[in-house]
Order: structure tokens, then C-alpha cells, then sequence
């Protein structure tokens, strides 16, 4: 038949040959014929192996075992081994003859029926047959004992509360001189140890030292050449030794000290030259790291681990990375040692070695080695494959963010890593840079000109283009004048025209993405103001985007154009320098701690995404934390929240008069506030700027409010939609805006809030002929005798008010009560005389350059309001 089979030619041939078979063997079946029985079961089980059915042959293995003769016992055992597994329930028709071939006579009999029980056996053979197995581990043959021991594992493991019946049995098995009765015993006993508690205490105390005598014989043992393999006598046994000693020292001191010397002298006279010797090594070491604290031992190990780095097979160098990643968190100065060797795995051919050495870089990185390990990553970085780089990169940018000791080289190794691999760099990476970049006042002019060299030679790393475009937008001017040169570079020559032609370059390489030219736009208008000279031509490179596909840039291209031609009165205080932005709250935002909704006074503002559609309003409930049973649930409509913190109703119902009504969900406030004709597209772009919702901390509001609109304009920004026409900001003022009048104060102030030094009053009052608007000046104290800088005051309330802040009258806030800053803030109550005034507020400042965040809700304000 094996003939027939093997010299088919073709797949259907072969079937046809194995269904002639199979029906001579169903005959034969049929016929009972007892003499070609066994033949017949042996064909099946060829056929089985080539993956043909033959389910119809299993009682036939069941009649064979019942023989009395040992080949057709041999073939009825090999066949059931084969042709059924433990889920069969024909196998319950066997357990009878199970238990009677393993009290048989005949030892080799005996031995079948525990192969088979070993392979096949299920929980309710196992209960069934236990005794007979334990019963045999004391059999007089060892090979007999041998195979009882590795049955009663499966009985073990199919059914853990048995256990215990094989707890001294298998202890007198660790005293065998036979080396296969002993290797199986030391099994049964791990298995026992992770089965019952009480087995591990039993072998703990009873049988610790005698393991260790044992292993110590074995190790010392002279030359026998029926157990050697590459001059090493049984590492299999040194392997199974070593596994019990580690089950049986973890979390037992007496132990662990009791199997110190052994591990040490193991791990020191074990050759490492073969790989059997490195499989004992390694061994050795997992099980010293395992056991109770030795630090030498452990000095030990991790340095044989060093030599596994070493060693020129992939598959070693592989495990020993491996397992010094679980011994960083022991001993992590050892590991340091080897830091070098280490970093060379980083640079491995095999991508598996890469990846896992670059893991354990980045679990060896501290403060005092950042600077030299970074330099290496970054070095590889510039030769590193493709595949590899994005990896590589991601790391890097997490060391650099995470133990940076100065902005400076923070500064610098990024700008490394954009020239390199910018196209593999995330966005919040380089979103973070420019914070940071943002935050380094003193650093500003060597930031740009750094930039602007990266910029000559890696044009083609999107993120560095990026970054790049921003600085150059907003400090071109420091890059021309050579504005805060410091001692470690050189001067640079640059003219506003070659400025320009950077950006130009952005905007019109053909690789570019959207953000990339938005964000160009968006530069090229701030160099028209701070590059007079350069304006008409710059003005020119802006009217090519008038007729894009992309209605983004479009409609970009046709507001900058409107700015630059029509309002050169106010296009400086439109694109001034971006304030400072809050590293602290972007750090937050990227954890995901921070709301990302607030509103603001001057310099803070809404976080909002350039051009994302709005968040709903939500988040802002959740940052009130006012928890009114009765407030109005909060709306889906993206521009809700706008609504409330701005004092704008952006709502159908509201615009009744039809004066600059605004769709409820699509209008962007900001084009909006512009009078700007041209609805919003939603895009994916979130380029930090002013005029396009900048960063992750600056919005449309904050824009307006941090352009510095001259004090006559600024007062009167703020009709809300409905309430009177609207001004248009860009082309001159409606006649005759209204002037709230002050009626005076007939409201008591209020101290509103008060926490350490700072203390805020509010002063109230009311417009006659309008109850539900009140005006509230707050006047800030610092009584402390540090002075506050940069002191930003930020409000928001529940959906049934609505709240604008004028500017405050400084950011600076005198020390000792010596002066004040003052806000005015108005308040719409659409259910004036139903429910009173609450606020929650937020105060951020600086003392002596570190950043001090308060936060409070004001809920006493007075009756009426």
C-alpha cells in the first residue's frame, strides 16, 4: 500500500488508491477478520498521517487491546494513541482494559498501557487509575517506574486535587541513581510544587539539600559516555535540577541559601564554548535571579548574561536580552556594565536582536547616562534601515521628552532627530517642540537660525519643514539681525528675502502636505509685517493659492490677501508674536489629565485644534464640576460652548431679527467675529498660529483677544450676535455701537475669592432697562511680597449663562497690596429671578519664573443677580 501511495503522481491518483484501501479495510472489518486485523489498523494508521478519515477503523483498536497477544496490543495501543484523543467518549470502552494490562505480569505490557495513558488520559480516567500508577512508581523495572512517573504528570494536571497521593512517592524518586527514573521524578515533583502548596513545603524541608547534592554529583560527575553530550554529562538533567531549585527557592530564604554554592559553582565551571553548556548557563542564571537576594550571585549572572551578548548565535544573544530585561528591575547597576555591548545589539543585522535591544536601551536611560546613550541612538539613527527607523525614532523622541536636563540640548537633539527621520516623527512630537521652543524666550534666536541650517540640507523631512515654518513666522526677524547669538555658533548671514524663499520652497514643493502649506500661509502673512520690504512680493506668493483645489488654502490665501491689502492699520497687532505657551497644560493634554475646553481673559484662550470640528460641550461640564441637577443637559452642537463663554448666541432661535444670523453648528466664530463672508472648512490641519486656532492651547477667542487691538477698538468688540449689529472687524464699524451706562453700584461687593495672598473682589452692577445683564469689575491683590507675572484670569460658566472678559488692565500684579489689576466681566442670565450666578474660575501666574495654578467656584454672589 506504502508503494501504491508513494508512486502516485497526481493528488486524485492518491485518493483514488487510499478509497480502494479504505474499502478493503471496511470489508475486512465487516468480515471480523481477525488475522489481517492488525495489518489493517496499521494501513489506517498510515492514512491517518496523510490526512484521509478513518474514524470507522476506531473499535477496532478497542478489540485489538483486548487481545491477549503483545504485537496486536502494541498496534491496538499505537492506534488509539493516534486515532483518538481524550475528548473521544469511546475511550470510556477502554479504561477496563487499561487497568488490567497495567497490573499484568508482563512488564513491557505494563508499559503500553501507561505510554497510552500518559498521551491519552482524561480527568475521569485519571481518578479512575490513579492507584495503579501510584502503585507502579515503585515497580522493580526503572524503566516501568520511569513511565508511571511521566503518567501520573497528565493525572496531575488533569486532575490537581490527586495530588497529594504522589507526594512521597515522587520524593523517593529523587533518591534514583538511574538518570531516566531520576529526571522524570525531579519533573513529577516541579509539577507537584505548582499543583499543591503542601507539596512545595513538603520537598522544600525534606528534600532541598538532598536536590542539591544530587546536582553537585552530577556536575562533578567523571566522564560516562552513555550520558555525555559535548563533554557534559546529562545537561538534562542539570536543566530539570536547576527548574526545581528555582520552584523551590523563590520566596524562601532558607532555601535559596542552602542551593547558593551549587548556582555558583554551575555558573562558574560550566563551559560556554557548546551550546549545551550555554543551555545549563542559562538556566543557572534565570534560576539565581529567581531565588531569594544574593547580590553576588546576581553580579554573577548578569555578567554571564554580558557574554551571551557576545556570543555570535542570534538565538542566545536573543534570550539573554530577554532575560536582562527581568533583571533591570533587580540589579540594574550591573546591567549597566554592559550598556556597550548592549547598544551594539541595537545596530544587529536580525530585526528580532534590534528591537529587543532597543528596549532595553530605553529601560537603561537615566539622567546621568541620557546625553552619551542618546548620541549613540541618534548616530545609528542616520544609517539605520527604513523599517527599523520608525522604532528607533519614537524611542528617542520619548528619552529626549522624558530626561532632558536643558532646553538647549532638548532643542538640539530633536532638531537631530527631524533632519533624520522627520517623516517618521508623530505629530505631538514636534507639536511639543515648538511648545518648548515657545517656552525658551532666551533661546528663540538660536532656535531659528539652527532651523534655517537643518532646513539647507533636509528639506525633505516634512516635520522639520513644519517646525521650521513656525520659528521662521514668528522670530524671522531674530534670524535676520542675528538676534541672542550664543558662544557655541557661528554667525549666519541671512537676508529677508532668503526667509522668504524658504517658505516659499515649503508652499510649493510638490511633496508638501495641507498642514505644511497652511502653516506657510500662515508665516508668509507675519513676514509681511515684520519684512516691510518684502510685502508686495510675499503678497504675490499668497494670491498663487487664490485659485487652489484644496478650499482650505483657498480660502487661507483670500482672507491674508484681504489683510495684507486692505488693513495695514491693524496687521501688525493682527499677527504679533504667540505669548508663551502653557508647557504645563499641554503636558497635561498629552496625558490625557487635562479638560480641553476653558474660558479664558487675555493670553489664554479655548483648545481647539486648527480647523477640527468643535468638541460638544461636555468636557466644559465636566471642568465646571457644578453638578446642577436642574442646568440644561449639554448640547451636541459643536458651537455651544463658544456661545457660553464668548456671551455670543449662535442659536436660530436667538437671531430672530435676522441681523448676521448664524447656523447653529457650522459657523466658525471666529470668521464670524471677522464678518469674513466665506463659511469655515473642517480639515484635519492643526498648525499652531494665531489666526488659525493656534496649538493645543489657543483658540479663536484667544486670538482676538491676544491680536492687541488698539484701545479704542477693543472696547467695543464685544456686542454680542443679536443683541445689536455686529461690527466687522477688518472693514471699519457699524455707526453708533452701543455704550453699557453704568447706573452705579447697588449691589455690596463681594469678596469672591481668597487664597493664600491672592484675593479677588467683585464690584456689581446692572444697565438699567436690562436685569438679566450684570457688569462685574474684579479687582485682583497680591498681598504677598513676591511680585506675579504673567497673570492670566480664566472663567467659565453653566449653559444658562453667558459670559464675556473684557482685557485686563495688566499682567503684572505688584507685591504687598502696593497696586491692582482689574477685568471686567459681563454676565447674561437667560433665567434671571429662576436661578442665581455661579462661576468657576481659574488663576494662573508666575513667581520668580515658576508657573502657580489656582482654581475655585464662586457661588456667593448676591440676591437678584
Amino acid at each position: 500500500m506504502i508503494r501504491a501511495i508513494r508512486a502516485c503522481k497526481t493528488a486524485a491518483e492518491e485518493r483514488g488508491v487510499v478509497r480502494k484501501e479504505c474499502a478493503a479495510i471496511r470489508a475486512a472489518i465487516n468480515e471480523n477478520d481477525n488475522d489481517y486485523r492488525h495489518r489493517n489498523l496499521a494501513k489506517l494508521m498510515f492514512i491517518h498521517m496523510l490526512g484521509y478519515p478513518t474514524h470507522f477503523g476506531q473499535m477496532e483498536c478497542l478489540k485489538l487491546i483486548a487481545s491477549s497477544e503483545f504485537p496486536e496490543k502494541r498496534i491496538g495501543y499505537l492506534g488509539l494513541m493516534l486515532l483518538l484523543d481524550e475528548r473521544q467518549e469511546v475511550l470510556m470502552l477502554v479504561t477496563n482494559s487499561l487497568k488490567q494490562d497495567l497490573n499484568h505480569s508482563n512488564q513491557y505490557i505494563v508499559g503500553l498501557a501507561l505510554c497510552a495513558l500518559g498521551n491519552i488520559c482524561s480527568a475521569e480516567m485519571a481518578r479512575d487509575l490513579a492507584p495503579e500508577v501510584e502503585r507502579l512508581l515503585q515497580f522493580r523495572d526503572p524503566n516501568t517506574r520511569k513511565k508511571a512517573a511521566l503518567c501520573a504528570i497528565r493525572i496531575i494536571r488533569k486532575v490537581p486535587d490527586l495530588a497529594e497521593n504522589f507526594i512521597n512517592p515522587a520524593a523517593a524518586l529523587l533518591k534514583e541513581k538511574h538518570h531516566g527514573v531520576l529526571i522524570t521524578g525531579v519533573q513529577l515533583c516541579t509539577d507537584l510544587c505548582k499543583a499543591s502548596v503542601d507539596a512545595l513545603e513538603y520537598f522544600r524541608k525534606k528534600c532541598t539539600e538532598g536536590l542539591v547534592k544530587t546536582l553537585k554529583d552530577v556536575a562533578n560527575s567523571p566522564y560516562a559516555p552513555e550520558y555525555d553530550i559535548a563533554g557534559i554529562t546529562d545537561p538534562f538533567l542539570h536543566i530539570r535540577l536547576l527548574k526545581l531549585l528555582r520552584v523551590l527557592g523563590q520566596g524562601d530564604a532558607d532555601a535559596s541559601d542552602l542551593m547558593n554554592d551549587i548556582l555558583a559553582q554551575v555558573a562558574t565551571k560550566t563551559e560556554s564554548n557548546k551550546n549545551a553548556g550555554n543551555a545549563i548557563l542559562y538556566e543557572c542564571v534565570e534560576t539565581i535571579m529567581s531565588i531569594e537576594d544574593n547580590g553576588g550571585l546576581r553580579v554573577l549572572a548578569i555578567n554571564i548574561l554580558g557574554r551571551f551578548l557576545s556570543n555570535r548565535d542570534n538565538n542566545i544573544r536573543y534570550v539573554a536580552l530577554n532575560m536582562l530585561m527581568k533583571a533591570i528591575t533587580v540589579d540594574a547597576q550591573a546591567v549597566q556594565r554592559h550598556r556597550a555591548t548592549i547598544l551594539e545589539c541595537v545596530k544587529d543585522s536580525d530585526a528580532s536582536i534590534r528591537k529587543r535591544a532597543l528596549e532595553l536601551v530605553y529601560l537603561l536611560i537615566n539622567e546621568s547616562n541620557v546625553k552619551p546613550l542618546t548620541k549613540e541612538l541618534i548616530d545609528y539613527l542616520e544609517v539605520s534601515d527604513q523599517e527599523f527607523k520608525g522604532d528607533l525614532t519614537a524611542k528617542i523622541c520619548s528619552l529626549i521628552a522624558k530626561f532632558s536636563p536643558e532646553k538647549i540640548w532638548y532643542i538640539d537633539q530633536m532638531l537631530k532627530v527631524l533632519s533624520e527621520a522627520g517623516n517618521f516623527v508623530k505629530d505631538e512630537v514636534w507639536h511639543a517642540l515648538i511648545v518648548v521652543i515657545s517656552n525658551a524666550s532666551d533661546l528663540h534666536g538660536y532656535t531659528v537660525r539652527a532651523l534655517y541650517r537643518a532646513l539647507q540640507t533636509s528639506v525633505e523631512q516634512e516635520s522639520l519643514v513644519r517646525v521650521a515654518v513656525w520659528c521662521i513666522g514668528e522670530y524671522g526677524d531674530m534670524l535676520i539681525k542675528n538676534v541672542g547669538m550664543l558662544d557655541i555658533e557661528d554667525p549666519i548671514t541671512v537676508t529677508e528675502s532668503d526667509a522668504v524663499d524658504i517658505i516659499e520652497l515649503a508652499i510649493k514643493r510638490h511633496t508638501s502636505d495641507l498642514t505644511t502649506k497652511a502653516m506657510s500661509l500662515i508665516a508668509l502673512l507675519k513676514l509681511s509685517s515684520r519684512f516691510p520690504p518684502c510685502s508686495e512680493r510675499i503678497q504675490d506668493i499668497i494670491v498663487q493659492n487664490r485659485g487652489n483645489l484644496v478650499l482650505e488654502l483657498q480660502q487661507r490665501s483670500i482672507e491674508f490677501n484681504s489683510i495684507i491689502q486692505k488693513h495695514q492699520n491693524i496687521r501688525s497687532a493682527l499677527v504679533e508674536r504667540m505669548p508663551v505657551l502653557d508647557e504645563a497644560t499641554f503636558i497635561g493634554r498629552r496625558a490625557g489629565s487635562m479638560p480641553p475646553t476653558v474660558s479664558t481673559s487675555s493670553g489664554a484662550s479655548l483648545n481647539l485644534p486648527n480647523g477640527v470640528a468643535k468638541p460638544s460641550a461636555a468636557p466644559l461640564v465636566d471642568l465646571l464640576d457644578l453638578s446642577l441637577d436642574d442646568a440644561p443637559a449639554p448640547s451636541s452642537s459643536g458651537g455651544d460652548f463658544l456661545q457660553d463663554l464668548l456671551g455670543v448666541d449662535l442659536s436660530p432661535a436667538s437671531n430672530q431679527s435676522g441681523t448676521n444670523q448664524a447656523s447653529k453648528a457650522g459657523t466658525d466664530v471666529l470668521l464670524d467675529l471677522l464678518s469674513i463672508e466665506t463659511p469655515p472648512v473642517q480639515s484635519s490641519l492643526s498648525p499652531p498660529d494665531v489666526l488659525s486656532s493656534i496649538q493645543d492651547n489657543k483658540s479663536p477667542v484667544a486670538s482676538l483677544e491676544e491680536l492687541a487691538l488698539p484701545s479704542s477698538l477693543s472696547g467695543q468688540a464685544t456686542t454680542p450676535v443679536g443683541a445689536s449689529p455686529m461690527m466687522d472687524l477688518l472693514d471699519g464699524f457699524v455707526s453708533n455701537p452701543p455704550k453699557p451706562e453704568n447706573n452705579g453700584s447697588v449691589y455690596p461687593s463681594v469678596v469672591a475669592f481668597e487664597s493664600g495672598a491672592l484675593r479677588i473682589t467683585f464690584d456689581f452692577s446692572k444697565p438699567p432697562g436690562n436685569p438679566q445683564t450684570t457688569s462685574i469689575q474684579a479687582t485682583f491683590t497680591n498681598l504677598s511680597p513676591n511680585v506675579y507675572t504673567d497673570f492670566i484670569f480664566q472663567a467659565a460658566v453653566p449653559k444658562f449663562l453667558q459670559l464675556h472678559l473684557d482685557p485686563a488692565s495688566s499682567n503684572t500684579l505688584p507685591a504687598t497690596g502696593n497696586g491692582s489689576i482689574t477685568q471686567n466681566l459681563r454676565v447674561t442670565n437667560s433665567q434671571h429671578g429662576k436661578k442665581s450666578l455661579v462661576m468657576r474660575i481659574r488663576i494662573a501666574y508666575k513667581i520668580n519664573n515658576k508657573d502657580v495654578l489656582e482654581e475655585g467656584q464662586i457661588s456667593n454672589f448676591p440676591r437678584g443677580l
